[in-house]
């Protein structure tokens, strides 16, 4: 480790925090439906497409109407993406003539990005035309974001609002979100990324000689476009196979940097939003502090592991970090903090093979999904996501002072806490039965390159990173196939919204209640006791659920290198 590395990571950190008050400020408006500066181009295209579609933006929603508009919005969007995969070669835009993709692999991808989860099965410049790139995933980039975000504005308002039925409209939701959030930011974003060196345009590729004086073709496209979204959005999905370890896609340090902000601007603004709805600023900083606390952690471990290097080598002579499957230009700390950052966030991007790091150093972004990827988390979902665990945490604390359980005002009762249980419950069913199944099944026993715990642990990282929707690999399992393209699919969809329709539910119940203010009896949730409690339901309930799996895996693996066996 070097100090160089530890001032990387502290001021990212420092700026990372420091984000959480304007970006909060910014997003607060569009959640009261204010007006923003934006609104003097885009409002009318606001107001044109509510006249189109003949929406009434000042119609509330009660939670039932809001979850169906917003799955029946998903499902066709599904399909819209579905056919333009399967018959991208009868389309135009598809300059290097590639054929469509496969009824499962279509439909892999297409939910994949619905989900906002952008796994991706195939290498994007060999296989998707310019138009699948563009009109097929870029726009699921916009729409499953703006849904992430929707989707926590309406469990704020749950919380905010006393004695109502209504947790916003949906669509005034989705509207607002991408033409006054995710565009502009998206637009300055995009022209900061072509400056730098990232590509984006409509020709297909460009030949160029390389230093051996060998004739390569280079893949060309609307790059830049597509990394704004994919960041800002946590989708992740990379217009390259080798995503942000791609010079076309990540060309230097400052993007690197940028890019890591991005993926954490809008999460971190969430908490800050929160904070305000409620009434208390202090219980957003409070949920931020507690998502530091972890992401620190982890990123320390991390670091540490991958500065270490391995053993093994070390005994030949070949001492130093472990740079295996690491860009040069980033080195081990850039390299294993946007790993923490990729998989602390739901967005999956990566700018090193996680499948090269040490075993401790790949078990933490394994973990860091395993935990619902709640700390910062994707846009909006992190937020709603660590609200769950947060009516765990106040129902635990209730149990201890032997009271019914408060947050922010509103009593937490038994449905909320069932609730609460079903969305988290989602994450070990689903994570835990593919794999087992995976690992038994012999269409699943083909897919690891790797045999003994290091192969366990490329189909473990597989459905961790499809149920909490990420989207990164490990790398070296082979997911093309009808078994994983089926079975990851599913995995996708039910990480994604057996957890939104809970959560949407609880919003809808404590939207009914009145606010109770605080008294001597209640448990404070704004300090340190409060954070401690917090960081420590997420970490046991993600230990004791899935700590043996780790230990067949990347725990093995790490015992195993210590004593001179690699996998």
């Amino acid at each position: 480790m070097t100090i160089q590395g530890w001032m990387l990571i502290l001021l990212f950190t420092a700026i990372t925090v420091a984000l959480a008050k304007p970006m909060g400020l910014w997003l607060f408006a569009v959640y009261e439906g204010r007006r923003t500066p934006f609104h003097a181009i885009l409002g009318p295209v606001e107001r044109g497409f509510y006249k189109l579609a003949g929406i009434d933006p000042a119609a509330e929603q009660g939670w039932r109407r809001y979850a169906v508009h917003m799955l029946l919005f998903q499902v066709a969007t599904l399909l819209f993406t579905y056919v333009i995969l399967r018959f991208q070669d009868l389309l135009p835009m598809n300059p290097r003539g590639l054929a469509g993709l496969s009824p499962d692999g279509a439909m892999n991808v297409a939910i994949s990005f619905t989900t906002n989860t952008n796994w991706q099965w195939y290498s994007g410049e060999v296989a998707l035309s310019n138009l699948s790139q563009m009109l097929g995933l870029t726009i699921h980039n916009f729409l499953s974001a703006a849904t992430g975000i929707a989707i926590a504005f309406a469990l704020i308002r749950g919380f905010a609002r006393r004695e109502t039925n209504g947790i916003g409209n949906f669509w005034a939701d989705m509207t607002r979100i991408t033409l006054y959030v995710l565009l502009p930011i998206c637009l300055l974003y995009a022209f900061y990324l072509i400056a730098s060196g990232v590509p984006q345009t409509f020709a297909a590729s460009v030949d160029a000689t390389t230093l051996e004086g060998v004739k390569q073709s280079i893949a060309l496209g609307p790059v830049a476009s597509q990394e704004a979204i994919k960041m800002l959005g946590t989708n992740g999905g990379g217009f390259f196979n080798a995503n942000s370890a791609h010079p076309f896609e990540n060309p230097s340090a400052l993007t690197n940097l940028v890019q890591m902000l991005s993926i954490f601007a809008i999460g971190v603004g969430m908490t800050w939003v929160f904070g305000k709805a409620v009434g208390n600023t202090r219980q957003g900083w409070a949920i931020l502090a507690a998502m530091m606390t972890l992401f620190l952690a982890g990123t320390a471990i991390t670091y540490w592991q991958e500065a270490a290097g391995n053993p093994v080598l070390h005994q030949l002579g070949l001492a130093g970090a472990n740079m295996e499957g690491k860009e040069v230009r980033f080195g081990a700390a850039a390299s294993a903090l946007f790993a923490v950052v990729t998989t602390d966030a739901s967005c999956g991007a990566v700018n090193a093979m996680h499948d090269s790091f040490t075993a401790l150093g790949g078990m933490i972004p394994l973990f860091n999904m395993q935990l619902g990827e709640v700390v910062i988390g994707g846009v909006g979902a992190g937020l709603y996501g660590f609200l769950l665990f947060a009516l765990l945490a106040i129902f635990v604390a209730g149990l201890m002072v032997g009271r019914t359980p408060e947050y922010v005002g509103k009593k937490i009762e038994s449905r909320e806490v069932k609730f609460a249980v079903l969305g988290i419950a989602v994450l070990p069913l689903m994570i835990l039965g593919g794999t087992a199944l995976a690992s038994v099944l012999p269409a699943g026993l083909a897919g690891p390159l790797n045999k003994g715990p290091h192969g366990f642990t490329e189909i473990l990282y597989a459905f961790s990173s499809a149920t909490a929707n990420n989207g990164s690999a490990f790398a070296g399992l082979t997911a093309g196939t009808p078994f994983y393209n089926g079975l990851l699919g599913v995995a996708m969809w039910v990480g994604r919204f057996f957890m939104i329709v809970p959560a949407l539910a609880i919003a809808g119940s404590l939207a009914a209640k009145k606010v109770h203010p605080a008294s001597a009896g209640s448990f404070p949730t704004t300090g340190l006791l409060w954070v401690g409690l917090l960081v420590g339901i997420i970490l046991i309930v993600g230990g004791l659920t899935f700590l043996p799996a780790l230990a067949l895996g990347p725990i093995a693996d790490h015992l195993a290198m210590i004593r001179g066996q690699l996998f």
